[in-house]
């Protein structure tokens, strides 16, 4: 029985897993002896983290949390943004989906770097870097900037880095097993890791092996998904009229309503008089087969080797090999046989109708799979040393990185086109009483008849139930894609001079860099041969050169008013070969004005280069999920205006949906494709980033330490994939006529086709305050305390848009699903002799949507902007999580915890843009349900 399992492994164990504290203190302890180089500066040398809100994770921070991927531990940072590709998004495709990305301050995750030990993590062709890559048994900390750092790292850190560093010169083997699962039973978790690691006098050798699985979750087994994506309070609202059950058109005449006829129980399918006019009881449920969490299988092998040649040179390398696979599985595919020239052939012999019969039919019997697989292999070696000059100390290293992506996407349940023209046309039942295409006279060779009004769970000749039917209509679609890294660095740092507050340091650094990456699609894609979304080849390449120099200048130091104040200057010119060249700047400074106070600013210049998909990317198409403002169905209509009338919109008209039937909720999904693309003359984005901050440690309450941080971001030529809602509004609803040049209406005033892609658009700004307090309490009889309270309030996110008068405006967004004014992170951590336990609170605070049909506003008379924009309003969300763990005697450590312990169940989101990454009526950040989990740690 599933639900006993994690009870019986709790049982049997009694010893899963957290890291010595011991050893996390003296790995601590070797580390600050050392020249460091913290992430944000490459002048080596301990005092530049307090230049910088830098936020450090360190090993047994992680383990205290009980999540399986590093992705995971920073999206619950409370400076962190909507996950960019949640696994709540069952329908995503291409090659970016099953991978674990962070997005910090909402900017976007290609807009956040991520380094391993230094150096970029290889990117897809969209330029997404998967954390989960790097297995969690080989961390030794993470480090996470803040703030923008272009002129120190180039491309993408205009929201800040995050730098994973691993363990090195490991000694000993430590083992770890994690076993967990949902409160409903499923969900099923597991994670094996083992490390070993040997070090001498001259160098060391670490070895991590990590293995994870996840089994998926199915929508239908949650109440906020299990309805479709009206939620439980409107069962039926917003499922496909086009039926599993199979249904054709009688009439169907394009100048009057279309009537629909499904067969009736026990119904000869060759009998007209069987039929009957479906009912929205008999509609489909796609979420009856979707998964409402991916399943994810990882295996992982990370190696670190050092050797110090001579004492003043030492050897590196990383070598890094990993292999994801992620399961999706979506419902049959809603088939409409007016969407692809395939009626049902007048000499069909399931054919009730005389002539050619228009049908749909949902292909419940064969639901669309995927597995997608990505193997990386990475190495990211060279030399580091010391010299002396002048009787200064300097720092070099010279090193080079290669990382490999491939990945395969394997996926059935689109049927083929051309076997179901040959399915869907004359056919006869032979001897056997197997239905076969052509005649009995002139049969079709390895051809088998398919029969589309035959209802799911009804047997028959042409039965899609039929294996035989199934491998002839459905084949296998492969996408295959690689993604080449290459990078040559060389850096140098140390003291150039003294001033009377200090020596004043310097780092220089070239890099070389080259990224290739291709996407191909499978033929059937690129033909449109089936129902599967079309799609072309994205391939490219570029390489760039870049230098950056890097100051920083003591001015004053133990003076009245100024124990320190140091200032910190950064610059790099960039050039590449697809774009040209851009330089970027960076200031900050730091002001002691008391031993215990701390002030710091900084002000960046950043950019993000267009990525190979961005420029090069093939065309896709997609079925978008929209409301069509011309529609007097949704909120805020404008039907009847001069766009919609100029663009022959019928007065009165409702929009269309799935098997051209009125949308009766929004948004609603369309029946034809659209088209999507990317752009060769895209030029990167650029931004500007300011922050200041104080940090204060009060010396009359040892232990206590509080940051307050402001931060302010402004982008600018954004590459943003167009949306068909912003295009349909500043088309009919702002009067922006070259935004309508894209958009096809049919003659019943339905959108028939509509092209999006990307543009350097327009522009964005966000500001906000993080607020810290950390707090160890003074060791009491009954254990030690230490308390975390971190914050991030949002005051401002704004995105550009467009007034009726077509003058650009600032539209705000904080409230929306995933930009939370606050949030805000509360934990306690109790440690006493060999026991522990932890507890943390994850405040979200409320949300809001446009109102859409048949659900209640909360502000129905709201305006913005000089608009009317009906609001609906829900309140906040907290979400706790606990664990309690003990060290034993033989040197293991066992853990028991739950996240989302109360079983806390976020609110129904209706409208599209508000439950954001998630293709259900929840926002698809939010846990979804009590996850139990045990771990243990055996160190030899």
């Amino acid at each position: 029985m599933r639900v006993g399992m994690l009870p019986a492994g709790i049982a049997i164990a009694l010893a899963p897993a957290f890291a010595s504290a011991q050893e996390s203190g003296e790995t601590q302890q070797a580390t600050n002896l050392d020249r460091i180089e913290v992430t944000g500066s490459r002048i080596r040398g301990s005092d530049m983290e307090t230049q910088q809100p830098i936020i450090t994770l360190s090993r047994q921070d992680i383990e205290r949390q009980g999540f399986t991927s590093v992705a995971d531990v920073l999206q619950n940072l409370t400076s962190a943004g909507s996950p960019a590709i949640a696994r709540s998004e069952a329908l995503a495709s291409g090659e970016n989906v099953g991978g674990y990305y962070v997005d910090i301050r909402n900017l976007g995750a290609t807009r956040t770097l991520v380094l391993v030990n230094g150096k970029r993590l290889g990117a897809t062709t969209g330029g997404y870097q998967d954390l989960s890559q790097i297995p969690m048994s080989a961390i030794d900390r993470i480090e996470v900037l803040k703030d923008g750092a272009s002129a120190i790292y180039g491309s993408d850190a205009i929201a800040g880095v995050v730098n994973v560093i691993t363990r090195k010169r490991y000694e000993g083997a430590e083992a770890s097993a994690y076993l967990g699962q949902y409160g409903e039973g499923d969900g099923d978790t597991q994670q094996y890791s083992f490390t070993m690691g040997s070090s001498g006098d001259r160098g060391g050798v670490t070895l991590s092996v990590e293995y994870f699985k996840q089994e998926p979750v199915f929508a239908k087994d949650r109440e906020f998904s299990k309805y479709g994506n009206a939620g439980p309070d409107y069962p039926g609202s917003g499922w496909s009229p086009v039926s599993q059950n199979g249904s054709f058109c009688d009439p169907c005449s394009p100048t009057s309503a279309a009537r629909w006829w499904t067969l009736n129980d026990g119904g000869n399918p060759a009998n007209r008089a069987d039929y009957h006019e479906i009912t929205a009881a008999e509609y489909a449920n796609s979420n009856e087969q979707m998964y409402l969490q991916t399943g994810i299988e990882r295996r992982s092998v990370f190696a670190n080797a050092n050797y110090d040649i001579t004492d003043n040179i030492t050897f590196n390398a990383d070598i890094l090999y990993n292999h994801r696979s992620t399961d999706q599985q979506i419902a049959g595919y809603p088939y409409q046989s007016g969407s692809f020239g395939t009626p049902l052939d007048a000499d069909s012999v399931f054919n009730p109708m005389p002539g050619d019969t228009a049908f749909r039919r949902r292909l419940w019997e064969v639901p669309r799979t995927t597995q997608s697989d990505l193997e990386t292999y990475r190495f990211a070696g060279g030399f580091n040393g010391y010299f002396e000059l002048a009787g200064r100390g300097w720092d070099w290293d010279v090193g080079a990185l290669l990382n490999r992506n491939t990945s395969t996407r394997s996926s059935r349940g689109d049927m083929s086109l051309i076997a179901s023209r040959q399915a869907l046309g004359p056919s006869f039942i032979d001897a056997d009483g197997v239905a076969r295409c052509g005649t009995a006279a002139d049969p079709i060779d390895g051809c088998l008849a398919w029969n589309p009004l035959l209802p799911y769970g009804v047997d028959g000749p042409g039965s899609l139930a039929d294996p035989d039917l199934q491998n002839f209509l459905f084949p296998v679609f492969t996408n295959t894609g690689l993604t080449r890294t290459t990078s040559y660095t060389a850096n140098v740092s140390g003291g150039l001079f003294d001033l009377p507050a200090g020596e004043v340091g310097l780092a220089v650094g070239v890099e070389h860099r080259k990224e290739q990456g291709r996407y191909v699609p499978d033929a059937f894609a690129q033909s449109g041969e089936s129902t599967g979304l079309g799609a072309t080849t994205t391939e490219g390449s570029y390489n760039l050169d870049e230098i950056y120099m890097e100051l920083n200048v003591p001015i004053l130091a133990d003076a009245p008013f100024a124990k320190e104040l140091t200032i910190n200057v950064a610059g790099r010119y960039s050039d590449y070969s697809n774009f040209g060249d851009t330089t970027n700047g960076k200031f900050g400074f730091t002001w002691r004005p008391i031993d215990e106070l701390l002030v710091r600013g900084t002000y960046a210049e950043g950019f993000r280069a267009p990525t190979i998909d961005n420029l090069y990317g093939g065309i896709g198409t997609s079925f978008e999920s929209y409301t069509d403002p011309c529609g007097t169905g949704a909120v805020n209509s404008v039907n009847g205006n001069a766009a919609c009338n100029a663009a022959g919109v019928p007065a009165g008209y409702v929009q269309l949906g799935q098997g051209l039937v009125p949308c009766t909720t929004y948004p609603c999904q369309t029946p034809d494709q659209f088209i999507s693309g990317s752009n060769a003359e895209l030029l990167p984005e650029t931004s500007k980033s300011r922050t200041a901050g104080l940090v204060w440690s009060p010396r009359w309450v040892q232990g206590l330490d509080i940051s307050l941080d402001w931060y302010r971001y402004e982008l600018e030529n954004m590459i943003i994939s167009d949306s068909v809602d912003r295009i349909l509004r500043d088309c009919y609803v702002l009067g922006n006529a070259d935004r309508c040049n894209g958009i096809t209406r049919a003659a019943d005033g339905h959108i028939s086709s509509l092209f999006y892609g990307l543009a350097n658009l327009g522009s964005m700004e966000t500001e906000g305050f993080d607020l810290g307090v950390k707090y160890r309490l003074p060791e009491l009889s009954f254990g030690q305390f230490t308390i975390d309270w971190q914050n991030t309030y949002t005051s401002k996110y704004d995105e550009e848009g467009e007034n009726s008068d077509g003058e650009k405006i600032m539209i705000g967004q904080v409230g929306q699903s995933g930009i939370f004014r606050l949030r805000s992170n509360l934990g306690v951590d109790w440690q006493m002799g060999d026991f522990g336990a932890n507890w943390t609170a994850r405040y979200y605070s409320g949300m809001k949507e446009s109102c859409v049909t048949a659900r209640p506003c909360t502000s129905p008379d709201h305006y913005a902007n000089g608009e009317p924009d009906a609001i609906r309003e829900v309140g906040s969300n907290t979400f706790h999580d606990v664990q309690v763990n003990y060290k034993t005697p033989w040197n293991g450590t066992v853990a028991v915890g739950a996240n989302n312990v109360f079983d806390h169940q976020g609110p129904l989101m209706f409208s599209n843009s508000s439950y954001r990454h998630s293709d259900y009526p929840y926002y698809g950040g939010f846990d979804i349900g009590r996850f139990v989990y045990i771990k243990y740690t055996q160190r030899f």
